[in-house]
């Protein structure tokens, strides 16, 4: 690696040094002096800031600034998915399905069941709308079955995370090929053929092996709103559990075959686009679980009304936690994070394949955003890629979407929800999203470099 003196600074390395510093007070405050996450990232954050040379009011405004943007998004659709969580849970909905699929895989493979069920539900929607979706039949699934929570909750995750990573239209590829000008469908081809033995090996696999090391029990507050049992008269049927919890993913995917298939301006685009974003599709499906699992079902309209109403105080604490996140995130990105990440890019002499996943590491690591990460690798790598040919530019946008999604810890909002969900331990966090999610990303950077080898 070579790097000028001019290009590199001083405070290039004091910025990465606080970033360091600043994870690591956020992981002893939590985990030594037991303070919660939301003050002790606020605390990390100060100390990423103001030791990188930002005035502490300027500090104070980008993480307000982080805050608000991350709750504006993640905060408004895991409010609505604790919504629709809690009455596909009382009116039997989430029994229902969960009846079900324990029809399709009993024991062993009941985990792989999950994984696919994630698959399918994760393909056209953000991780965040996915895991707020899929929580309530983990919930339901692992009691229903007495298997381990985690045994069941793995296979998801991973499932969903790693189309998130892999699979365009999701916004990390999505945008990694746009920079590279890479073919979507050619993309998309060779990114199914990495996330399946990612998925196995993140999900079933990784999941057996873990839930027999680490016991978890079912966090209180929100395994009871998930898991309470049916308080519905009438049961709904399969058919109608199954269409309220898959509307979400048929608006969202009609949005994505709207912005590849129509014509941008048509009225159906418009329309379809509109009706596929992620608030609207959320808050579609709470309108029609009210009407089809509440009222339809015979719930007392109050009783409907309760419901929703309680389902949002169990996840007042992941929220504020999120946001604090989020507000760690821009703060580092104020104090340039990227720009310093992207010199050390420029002066690297490696492989297509290993420069692309490992600055995406780099950047997902300081600024614990995989749209950053690659957004950022993308536009570096831009105009040395300009002369290769299809299947490796789509490699390379893969490479890209594996590298954004390395060891996501402290400043990453998918840590915090899983760790809130489930009710884990920061130490229990790592070992269940941030290793899941490195193997996901060490799994698609060997995929990458095998098709490389054997395909250009």
């Amino acid at each position: 690696m070579e790097l000028s003196t001019a290009a590199w600074m001083v405070h290039d390395t004091r910025l990465m040094l606080c970033v360091l510093l600043a994870i690591a007070s956020i992981i002893v405050l939590i985990s030594a002096t037991k303070l919660p996450p939301f003050l002790s990232i606020l605390i990390g954050t100060f100390i990423a800031g103001v030791g990188a040379g930002l005035p502490p009011e300027e500090v104070a405004k980008a993480f307000s600034k982080g805050a608000g943007a991350i709750l504006g998004e993640a905060g408004i659709i895991i409010a609505l998915g604790a919504m629709l969580g809690a009455l596909m849970a009382e009116s039997g909905a989430a029994d229902r399905i969960a009846t079900t699929l324990l029809g399709l895989g009993k024991g062993k493979s009941l985990p792989w069941v999950m994984a696919l069920v994630a698959m399918v539900i994760g393909l056209p929607l953000f991780f965040e709308v996915g895991l707020v979706m899929m929580v309530p039949i983990i919930f339901v699934m692992a009691k229903r079955s007495n298997q381990p929570l985690l045994k069941i909750a793995i296979p998801a995750l991973a499932g969903m995370t790693t189309l998130h990573a892999l699979m365009p239209p999701h916004p990390g590829p999505l945008i990694a090929v746009g920079a590279l000008h890479a073919d979507l469908g050619l993309t998309m081809l060779l990114g199914f053929c990495l996330a399946v033995p990612a998925v196995i090996l993140a999900g079933p696999l990784y999941g057996n092996w873990l839930s027999k090391r680490l016991h978890v029990d079912e966090p209180a507050d929100i395994g009871a709103l998930f898991s309470a049992p049916p308080k519905a008269p009438r049961q709904p049927s399969f058919g109608v559990s199954l269409l309220i919890i898959l509307l979400p993913v048929i608006l969202m995917l009609g949005s994505t075959l709207a912005k590849v298939a129509l014509a941008p301006e048509s009225t159906l685009a418009l329309t379809l686009k509109f009706l596929g974003e992620p608030l609207v599709a959320l808050g579609l499906a709470v309108i029609a679980a009210v009407v089809c699992l509440g009222w339809a079902a015979g719930m007392p309209r109050a009783d409907v009304g309760n419901t929703l109403r309680k389902a949002l105080a169990p996840i007042a604490v992941l929220l504020l936690t999120i946001g604090a996140g989020g507000g760690l995130k821009q703060t580092l990105l104020d104090a340039g994070v990227s720009q310093t990440i992207s010199k050390v890019a420029e002066g690297a002499h490696m492989p297509y394949l290993l420069l692309a996943w490992l600055i995406a590491v780099a950047l997902r690591q300081a600024t614990g955003s995989a749209t950053v990460a690659t957004t950022t690798t993308a536009g570096i790598l831009a105009p040395m890629m300009a002369g290769l040919a299809a299947t490796q530019s789509s490699l390379v946008a893969l490479a890209i979407g594996a590298g954004s999604v390395f060891f996501c810890h402290v400043n990453d909002a998918g840590f915090w929800m899983v760790r809130e969900y489930f009710g884990l331990q920061l130490k229990q966090t790592i070992w269940v999203w941030s290793v899941l999610q490195t193997i996901v990303s060490v799994v698609g950077l060997a995929g990458t470099l095998l098709l490389w080898h054997f395909l250009t």
